[in-house]
């Protein structure tokens, strides 16, 4: 209705017309004969408001019909939808949509060359991190069964180039996730003891490293989430604590309950993030001026995680003081089994 209204309005110069023409008519009759006037005035009125719905109702079908077609080539720039669209605009648009049309089907052809480029790109992408992951496994079988044959000194280095490894496919993998569209997530009660326990594994040489005081001793409890989702979001928030950890590190575990939310607690007394860089922390590629290290990282691990909290339907809240550490805290629902 609304539409059709403002069709009305847009056409008032032309009914303003016609009603003038109408009016000159009815002048012409009274000045002619002002008894026959008299006499026909209410047919002469009710015919020309029966005119005024014709026409309006009319060019409103028309202009809707317009409307439409349009929609359709824009949507569908075929020749097919261009012809409907040629029949229902006036001769002096045909040119300017005759034109319209060739640029559309030509960025439409662009763009599915740059679609099957971007799709192979991926699928590129997403092989080689999977065939990566083949000598990575031959690696860590090394360093568990043979990891005697090794001077500590080396061997510590290899678990430590492992880890690295291991995180950069990760990540490769859940960004590729992420931009696919593709959630295939496992939801299940699970123990979140045993997920963080698991991450604090595969961060153990580089926890080492640093001399690390892990404080991690709340009771086991029971999260409904994905296993290899939660593990990653861990483990992004566990390797900036170690990226960015200054003297004497700690890592601190918690987990309360707020409300019907279980928050997780990940605690950490390094560098911490300046007050004006926190609300832009989980943006992708964004890594702030907090030190030197910052210079190097890539400020994808933080967006990663706010991408697979978003998947898993977790919250994250961070708290922060430049120079006293850094807080993250995972709300998980609460689910009853």
């Amino acid at each position: 209705m609304k539409q059709k209204f403002l069709f009305v309005r847009a056409s008032l110069p032309w009914l303003l017309a016609l009603l003038a023409v109408d009016g000159l008519a009815a002048l012409l009759l009274w000045i002619a004969d002002a008894s026959a006037f008299l006499a026909t005035a209410g047919a002469f009125v009710l015919a020309t408001v029966f005119l005024f719905l014709i026409v309006c109702l009319i060019a409103a079908r028309q202009e809707q019909k317009k409307k439409q077609a349009f929609l359709d080539f824009l949507e569908h720039p075929g020749t097919w939808h261009e012809e409907q669209l040629l029949r229902s605009v006036p001769p002096g648009q045909r040119d300017a949509i005759h034109l319209l049309g060739l640029l559309l089907r030509e960025k439409q052809a662009s763009c599915a060359v740059l679609s099957t480029r971007l799709n192979d790109y991926e699928e590129y992408a997403e092989s080689w991190a999977h065939e990566t992951k083949t000598p990575l496994s031959l690696l860590t079988l090394l360093l568990d069964n043979h990891g005697e044959e090794f001077p500590d000194a080396m061997h510590l280095k290899l678990d430590y180039v492992r880890n690295r490894l291991q995180e950069s496919v990760e990540q490769m993998l859940f960004y590729a996730r992420l931009k696919g569209g593709r959630a295939d997530y496992m939801f299940e009660h699970l123990s979140l003891r045993s997920c963080t326990d698991d991450v604090l594994e595969d961060y153990r040489p580089l926890l080492a490293e640093k001399q690390f005081d892990v404080q991690c001793t709340f009771p086991d409890h029971m999260v409904y989430s994905d296993r290899r989702g939660l593990r990653f979001l861990l483990g992004q928030i566990v390797s900036n604590a170690v990226k960015y950890s200054a003297d004497s590190p700690t890592l601190r575990f918690e987990i309360h309950r707020e409300a019907d939310i279980d928050v997780l607690s990940i605690r950490d007394n390094g560098i911490g993030v300046r007050s004006c860089d926190l609300p832009y922390i989980f943006e992708k590629g964004f890594t702030g001026d907090s030190g030197e290290n910052r210079k190097k990282a890539t400020g994808m691990g933080l967006y990663l995680a706010k991408g697979i909290a978003r998947e898993l339907n977790l919250t994250l809240n961070i708290a922060s003081e430049w120079g006293c550490g850094f807080e993250m805290r995972i709300g998980f629902p609460v689910v009853k089994k």
